[in-house]
Protein backbone atom coordinates (compact mmCIF):
# COMPACT_ATOMS: atom_id res chain seq x y z
CA UNK A 1 0.00 0.00 0.00
CA UNK A 2 1.28 3.21 -0.79
CA UNK A 3 0.13 7.12 0.81
CA UNK A 4 -0.27 10.54 -0.72
CA UNK A 5 -0.85 12.99 0.77
CA UNK A 6 -2.63 16.02 -1.16
CA UNK A 7 -2.96 19.58 -0.19
CA UNK A 8 -6.00 21.72 -1.15
CA UNK A 9 -7.68 24.94 -0.17
CA UNK A 10 -10.42 23.54 2.36
CA UNK A 11 -12.58 26.59 1.38
CA UNK A 12 -12.34 26.07 -2.09
CA UNK A 13 -15.71 24.20 -3.01
CA UNK A 14 -14.68 22.51 -6.29
CA UNK A 15 -11.30 21.12 -4.61
CA UNK A 16 -13.60 19.61 -1.91
CA UNK A 17 -16.02 17.89 -4.42
CA UNK A 18 -12.89 16.37 -6.34
CA UNK A 19 -11.46 15.12 -3.37
CA UNK A 20 -15.49 13.73 -2.04
CA UNK A 21 -15.62 11.98 -5.87
CA UNK A 22 -11.93 10.41 -5.45
CA UNK A 23 -13.11 8.91 -1.79
CA UNK A 24 -16.43 7.40 -3.06
CA UNK A 25 -14.67 5.51 -5.71
CA UNK A 26 -13.79 3.44 -3.12
CA UNK A 27 -10.64 2.76 -4.23
CA UNK A 28 -8.89 5.58 -1.79
CA UNK A 29 -9.11 5.61 1.97
CA UNK A 30 -8.93 8.54 4.15
CA UNK A 31 -6.33 8.93 6.76
CA UNK A 32 -5.92 12.08 9.59
CA UNK A 33 -2.57 12.69 10.43
CA UNK A 34 -1.17 15.39 12.83
CA UNK A 35 1.51 18.09 11.00
CA UNK A 36 4.86 17.34 12.02
CA UNK A 37 6.06 19.38 13.93
CA UNK A 38 10.21 20.17 14.46
CA UNK A 39 11.94 18.75 16.83
CA UNK A 40 13.78 20.88 18.90
CA UNK A 41 16.69 21.98 18.28
CA UNK A 42 19.63 21.96 19.74
CA UNK A 43 22.06 24.65 20.88
CA UNK A 44 24.62 23.74 18.22
CA UNK A 45 21.46 23.52 15.36
CA UNK A 46 20.70 27.00 16.56
CA UNK A 47 24.01 28.39 16.92
CA UNK A 48 24.67 26.92 12.93
CA UNK A 49 21.42 28.73 11.94
CA UNK A 50 22.30 32.03 13.79
CA UNK A 51 25.95 31.50 11.49
CA UNK A 52 23.88 30.97 8.36
CA UNK A 53 22.12 34.00 8.51
CA UNK A 54 24.91 35.81 9.55
CA UNK A 55 26.68 34.49 6.41
CA UNK A 56 23.54 35.44 4.05
CA UNK A 57 23.50 38.90 5.47
CA UNK A 58 27.19 39.98 4.66
CA UNK A 59 27.20 38.23 1.71
CA UNK A 60 24.04 40.25 0.49
CA UNK A 61 25.88 43.70 2.09
CA UNK A 62 28.59 42.72 -0.12
CA UNK A 63 27.03 41.33 -3.47
CA UNK A 64 24.83 44.76 -2.94
CA UNK A 65 28.44 46.86 -2.86
CA UNK A 66 29.64 45.09 -6.27
CA UNK A 67 26.64 45.67 -8.09
CA UNK A 68 26.45 49.53 -7.19
CA UNK A 69 30.17 49.90 -8.47
CA UNK A 70 29.49 48.08 -11.87
CA UNK A 71 25.88 49.97 -12.56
Amino acid sequence: MCTVTLSYDQNNALARRKLAALLATGLFLRTDTEPKTPAIESEEMQEHRKEVEEFLYASKIMAAKAFARHL
